[in-house]
C-alpha cells in the first residue's frame, strides 16, 4: 500500500490522524475541495498551498473527455501537468451516472455515457476507469460503483450494491501501480442497513488501502444521513482513511468528524462562492443582500485570510453581480474556512478538546439552542454532550441499537448466519 495511517489522538468515536500518501503528508480530519478538471476555479495551486489545501479532487471522467488521460500521461500526470505538488484524488466516474442519468445506460459490462461535449458514447468499464486513472497519477484513486440516488427505492439499490462489490474486483485486478496510488473502495446500499452491512463487510475483506461510504448527500433526510454514516464507520477498520464523498456543509463535516469518519470532499464551498455567499461561524453570509452595500466590516472578523485582511463586504458586494473577481475573492475565504476548520478539528482532538470545540462550534451556529433534533441525536451516540447548546425538546434517547430500525433487526434475527452468506455468495456470482 501506497499510504500510511497513523491515528494521533481519538475522543470516543472521533480521531485525528496522520495521512501519509506518495506527494503529501496530510492531518486528518481533512477537507478536500473539487478541481474537476484539474482546476479550482479562479484559484491558483500557489493560493491552494497558502491555504493550506492538502489533497484536491479530480474527476476521471471529466479529465478523460477533457484533456484526455493520454495527454495527461505523456505531459508527466496530473500532479506536473496541473503544478500542483501535494495529494490528488480522483473520483471513478461513478457519481456521473446519477449527475449524468439522462445520458448514461448502465449494464454489467459498465456504464455508457453520451458525452455532454460533441455526443459520442463513451463506455467506462471498471478496468477502463482505474487505467484511465493510473495514467492520470493521483495518490488515490477510487472504483467505480454503481450509484443510485438515496431518494430511490427498490430493487434498483441491491442491484447496484451487489454490482459494486462484483466491481471492485475488477478494479482490483486492473491495477496496475498498488506500490504509488491507494486504492479505495466504496460501500453503497442506499437507506438500508443490512444492504450497507453486507457491502461494508465484503469490501474490508478485500483489504484496501482506504473505503468511502458512497450514495449520500443526494436528498436522503439528515436522520438517515447520520446514521447511515455512523453504521459505517463503526463497521470499517480502525487502521484505514475513512471518507465520506459528497459532503461540504461544514455542520455535516462536524457531525461526521464525531461519528469517525477522516475525509470530505464536495463543491459547495465554490459553488456558493459564485453565488455570492460566504461561509462564517454563524452560517452564511450573503454577499449580494443590499445591506452589504455599505457595511465596511470584513466578511469574517474573526478570519485571518487574505480576503478578510484586505477587503470589505461593501466590495465584495460590488463585485459578486459584475466580475470575475467576487466569486475569486469569496472562494478564496470560503475554502481559507474549510482548511481551518480541518486544522481546528484535527488538534482539538489530538489536545482533548473536541467537545469543547464541538459545543463552540454548534453555539456560534445556533446561539439560540435550536440546534436540530439529528445533530442532537447523532451527537449522543458520538458520545458527546451538548445540552449546553440546545434548547430542550422532547426527543426518545438515542443508542447505538437505534441505527437499525426494528423492522431490520427483525430480518436479521430470522436469517442465520449459513443462510446469510448463501444470499450473499450467490448474488456475487
Amino acid at each position: 500500500m501506497a499510504l500510511r495511517f497513523e491515528v494521533l489522538g481519538r475522543f470516543n468515536r472521533a480521531r485525528a490522524a496522520q495521512l501519509t500518501l506518495p506527494h503529501f503528508v496530510c492531518q486528518t480530519p481533512l477537507f478536500m475541495p473539487v478541481g474537476t478538471q484539474g482546476t479550482i476555479k479562479g484559484l491558483t495551486t500557489n493560493q491552494l498551498e497558502e491555504i493550506g489545501c492538502q489533497i484536491i479532487l479530480g474527476n476521471t471522467y471529466h479529465l478523460e473527455l477533457r484533456p484526455g488521460s493520454d495527454l495527461i500521461d505523456e505531459l508527466g500526470g496530473l500532479h506536473k501537468f496541473m503544478n500542483w505538488p501535494r495529494a490528488l484524488l480522483t473520483d471513478s466516474g461513478g457519481f456521473q451516472m446519477v449527475s449524468l442519468l439522462h445520458l448514461a445506460d448502465i449494464t454489467e459490462k459498465g456504464v455508457t455515457f453520451q458525452s455532454p461535449v460533441d455526443g459520442k458514447p463513451m463506455l467506462l468499464t471498471p478496468e477502463q476507469s482505474i487505467e484511465i486513472q493510473n495514467r492520470i497519477g493521483a495518490d488515490i484513486i477510487m472504483a467505480l460503483d454503481d450509484v443510485v440516488k438515496t431518494t430511490i427505492t427498490g430493487p434498483r439499490i441491491e442491484e447496484a450494491m451487489y454490482r459494486t462489490l462484483r466491481w471492485i474486483d475488477r478494479c482490483i485486478a486492473a491495477h496496475k501501480r498498488p506500490n504509488e496510488q491507494n486504492l479505495f473502495g466504496i460501500v453503497q446500499g442506499g437507506l438500508d442497513p443490512v444492504l450497507r452491512d453486507i457491502c461494508v463487510r465484503g469490501l474490508v475483506d478485500r483489504n484496501l488501502p482506504g473505503y468511502a461510504i458512497g450514495g449520500l448527500a443526494g436528498g436522503e433526510d439528515k436522520d438517515s444521513f447520520w446514521r447511515v454514516v455512523a453504521q459505517c464507520t463503526a463497521a470499517l477498520p480502525e487502521d484505514k482513511p475513512r471518507y465520506v464523498m459528497g459532503v461540504g456543509y461544514p455542520l455535516d463535516i462536524v457531525v461526521c468528524s464525531a461519528l469517525g469518519a477522516d475525509m470530505y470532499d464536495c463543491v459547495y464551498p465554490t459553488r456558493t462562492a459564485r453565488f455570492g455567499t460566504a461561509l462564517v461561524p454563524e452560517g452564511i453570509l450573503k454577499l449580494k443582500q443590499n445591506a452589504m452595500a455599505n457595511d465596511v466590516r470584513p466578511i469574517d472578523p474573526t478570519c485571518m485570510c487574505m480576503v478578510c485582511k484586505n477587503y470589505s463586504r461593501a466590495y465584495i458586494h460590488s463585485l459578486v453581480t459584475k466580475d470575475a473577481m467576487g466569486s475569486q475573492l469569496l472562494s478564496y475565504h470560503n475554502l481559507f474556512y474549510m482548511m481551518k476548520l480541518s486544522r481546528d478539528l484535527h488538534a482539538s482532538i489530538v489536545e482533548g478538546r473536541f467537545p469543547e470545540f464541538v459545543r463552540e462550534f454548534l453555539q456560534n451556529m445556533f446561539p439560540k439552542g435550536n440546534v436540530p433534533e439529528w445533530v442532537c441525536n447523532a451527537m449522543e451516540v458520538a458520545g458527546i454532550d451538548i445540552a449546553a447548546c440546545c434548547s430542550p425538546f422532547p426527543a426518545p434517547k438515542i443508542g447505538l441499537e437505534a441505527l437499525v430500525s426494528p423492522m431490520v433487526q427483525q430480518r436479521f434475527s430470522q436469517m442465520n448466519n449459513h443462510s446469510l452468506l448463501s444470499s450473499i455468495n450467490q448474488k456475487l456470482k
